[in-house]
């Protein structure tokens, strides 16, 4: 017989069964395509060509990441991806670090109307500017070069990264700067010294959302790269990955499982981080 101390706990439980449910479906939604394409990858090739599908594959191989590894222009590639996200990232870091340091620390006229454009830029449709990204790249001779994709992405990123910094500085509290320039540093050494160790959540949140955002954009690098070809990144290489008999899926699974683990393990190693970041940048300030 269950007593009145334990009631209140099932009925809890009770009511937490459809949220709980709710969020199990949503998981499975979601990383369902992640499974198929990990394993997709580690099929033979009978398995993947076969009219009934396996959620497990019959045997596992490594074939297909030997043949993706190997295919034509993936180290290039690679290389291509990995450098503008890198340059994009730092770039974004180093501009919206003064930029968010100038609107949380000073007061200055239009800081409002400057934080409001910032907000409409991150609200605006990057997509919608294809077209004229695309020409005044072809006008100025920036076309099929990675300098311009870098730059956009830059473009991309810097709002958020904004944003996010902004609320983060204004979450520290201004004393300790200016103990710190009591005892003889300038302004920018106290920012330096004291500020900027406690940044590290934020700058690895935005971070890590500038990479994800640069590492995985497709749509500018296909229409911006068109006729050097060893200047295109990994998504446009993986979009246009056949063998001389068609679509090679295992490889092409394989190759995105490869390209996806980057991401995947810089969120891993900086979750707790970025949790805390998101949520002092999204709330401070």
């Amino acid at each position: 017989m269950s007593t009145p101390q334990s009631r209140p706990p099932v009925r809890r439980a009770l009511r937490r069964l459809p949220l709980n449910a709710a969020a199990a479906l949503t998981v499975v939604v979601c990383l369902f395509p992640v499974y198929w394409m990990v394993t997709t990858a580690f099929k033979p090739s009978t398995d993947i060509q076969s009219y009934d599908p396996r959620l497990v594959p019959s045997r596992w191989t490594f074939e297909h990441f030997r043949v993706a590894v190997g295919a034509d222009g993936f180290a290039l590639f690679w290389r291509n991806s990995l450098l503008v996200t890198l340059s994009a990232v730092l770039l974004a870091l180093l501009v919206a670090l003064g930029a968010a340091y100038a609107v949380a620390r000073m007061r200055w006229r239009g800081r409002r109307q400057f934080m409001l454009a910032v907000f409409i830029a991150q609200m605006a449709p990057w997509e919608s500017l294809i077209i004229p990204i695309y020409i005044i790249s072809r006008d100025t001779g920036m076309l099929d070069r990675l300098p311009t994709l870098t730059l956009i992405y830059f473009m991309i990123t810097l709002p958020f990264t904004v944003v996010v910094l902004r609320g983060f500085i204004a979450g520290i509290p201004p004393e300790l700067e200016e103990a710190a320039q009591i005892d003889g540093c300038t302004r920018a050494g106290a920012f330096r010294k004291v500020a900027f160790p406690l940044l590290a959540p934020g700058l690895m949140a935005t971070s890590l959302f500038g990479f994800i955002t640069a590492w995985n954009e497709f749509t500018y690098a296909n229409f911006l790269i068109i006729k050097q070809q060893d200047s295109r990144t990994l998504p446009v290489w993986l979009s246009s990955f056949q063998s001389t008999f068609g679509t090679d899926w295992g490889a092409t699974m394989a190759a995105s499982t490869l390209f996806a683990l980057p991401a995947l393990i810089i969120f891993l190693a900086l979750q707790r981080h970025v949790t805390a970041g998101l949520a002092s940048g999204g709330v401070k300030g």
